[in-house]
């Protein structure tokens, strides 16, 4: 455990009051978090490296790049905060933040017809009673 007070990383939710303020916050949670990767990775004993932490959180906070709605930022913001808060006080398992990864981990979809009867999975075929569905 982290043994700091959970109460340590609590912030109070807040509007922005223009873009250039949500992105100086925005800047400031993902430097919180980036630099928090290696007390992460160590903290919940993971089989990944800070580096790759630090990588998925970048991949995570640029996907959220287009957006230009103030309320919509300043609930990310919020959710953001919530994350890194829950994360750093132990208040997740590991399995919580593996699911930041299962993207990569999942086998790709069978799309035709082949990759399907090679997975073992043909819904839109044939039926045990001989009709097409």
């Amino acid at each position: 455990m982290s043994g700091a007070l959970p109460s340590r990383l609590a912030q109070a939710s807040r509007s922005s009051a223009n873009f250039a303020e949500a992105q100086a916050r925005s800047r400031a949670l993902y430097r919180e978090f980036y630099r928090s990767a290696p007390e992460v990775a160590a903290l919940y004993a993971l089989d990944v490296p800070p580096s790759v932490l630090r990588a998925k959180i970048r991949q995570k906070f640029e996907a959220q790049q287009h957006i230009k709605d103030l309320a919509v930022l300043d609930v990310l913001l919020h959710k953001g905060r919530v994350e890194l808060q829950e994360t750093l006080n132990a208040w997740k398992q590991i399995p919580h933040l593996m699911k930041w990864f299962k993207e990569e981990e999942a086998p790709p979809v069978p799309q035709t017809f082949l990759e399907r009867f090679y997975a073992g999975k043909d819904e839109g075929g044939i039926t045990p009673t001989g009709k097409p569905m």
